[in-house]
């Protein structure tokens, strides 16, 4: 296709989850075109993410030190835990500003097709992190997907000698959507997350 330098880019953008080969073309030739110093912000961004970021020591979230903000942070509630698949879940639960508790990230969910066990997640740390006593209340919050439903009846089998209050993060209808659009599987489990209106 094209030589060396410019089909290697090419080929490393298109590594990249979403995006595709056409895309992985326009970036690179965006980045060809573009000014030194820009290129130059670029690179020394994703060599100060290789060499600062890590995973926190507590709940695996993304850190730049041995615990993430939220584990350092003491006006977090320590009784209520909220699992997540990926640190991108922690930021959109964050972004609803509901949720003032503790987070666990999987680093994934159960999937046999992928060959994705529950020995290849974050499982084990979980259950130390249980056995302490300190949550009440478990919060399971993976994807509402085929792997995000098997993970998290997984953990709830897993946690429910504990005694904990297990719960899931309800599913259903998004705001603004028309009934007619949504699938059978999104509108029962709207019927089953309905609430009673207090009049």
């Amino acid at each position: 296709m094209y030589e060396g330098a410019v089909q290697d880019l090419i080929d490393e953008l298109g590594r990249l989850p979403g995006v595709g080969p056409k895309s992985a073309q326009r970036i690179a030739f965006h980045l060809l075109s573009a000014e030194s110093a820009d290129v130059g912000r670029l690179v020394a961004a994703l060599t100060r993410v290789q060499e600062e970021v890590r995973f926190c020591v507590t709940c695996y979230n993304v850190a730049e030190a041995e615990q993430c903000r939220i584990c350092r942070d003491p006006r977090r509630t320590d009784d209520v835990l909220c699992v997540v698949e990926e640190p991108k879940d922690v930021v959109a639960i964050e972004r609803t500003r509901e949720f003032r508790g503790r987070y666990h990230v999987l680093g994934g969910a159960i999937s046999p097709i992928d060959g994705v066990g529950p020995d290849d997640l974050r499982v084990k740390e979980l259950m130390t992190r249980l056995m302490n006593g300190a949550v009440t209340e478990l919060i399971i919050a993976t994807d509402p997907n085929l792997e995000g439903e098997a993970t998290a009846a997984y953990l709830a089998r897993l946690v429910s000698p504990m005694g904990l209050a297990v719960s899931r993060l309800a599913s259903g209808l998004p705001v603004g959507g028309d009934l007619e659009y949504a699938d059978e599987v999104t509108l029962g489990r709207a019927f089953e997350g309905r609430r009673r209106i207090d009049a």
